[in-house]
Order: structure tokens, then sequence, then C-alpha cells
């Protein structure tokens, strides 16, 4: 996994969320709708995918991974720390 393709695919997600938020509050476009939607659940995917692939990624890192809209930057942030001492 490379940290690149985390950050894009992170940032894909939560533009998505907001391009779709945007809408539903707005005009409500199907086209946009259509449009955002597949490409807000693809970008979530790949970054449950690729946080949960990373050799040593941490329990809340992965859990981090899973909140829609924002886990993907969240992630980025706890992979970026050392380990927490116990």
């Amino acid at each position: 996994m490379t940290v690149r393709a985390l950050r894009i695919a992170a940032r894909a997600e939560l533009l998505s969320l907001l391009v779709l938020l945007a809408n539903l509050v707005t005009v409500h476009l199907p086209a946009v709708s259509s449009l955002a939607g597949p490409v807000h659940g693809c970008a979530y995917l790949l970054v449950v995918v690729l946080v949960f692939r990373t050799p040593g990624a941490s329990g809340a890192a992965k859990g981090c991974a899973l909140l829609p809209g924002v886990g993907g930057l969240l992630a980025l942030r706890s992979l970026g720390r050392p380990p927490a001492r116990a």
C-alpha cells in the first residue's frame, strides 16, 4: 500500500460525500447523485481495502477506515503515528 494511493482515495471519498450532501440540500439533481454516489462508494471501499492490507496497521486505523466520509483521513493520521506504548 502506498500512502499516496490512500491519500488520494481518502480525499476522493470526502469530496464525493460533500458533493452528494450539497446536492441533497440544494437542487437534488439525479445526474449528480448517479455520478457521485458510485464514486463515493468505490473510494470508500478502496480506503477500507488499502488500510486493511497495510502491514502493521493498528486496530484504531482499521476502525477509522470503516467510518464513511472522514474515515480515510483519520486512518491516514493514525497510520502516521508511532504505535502507542502500553
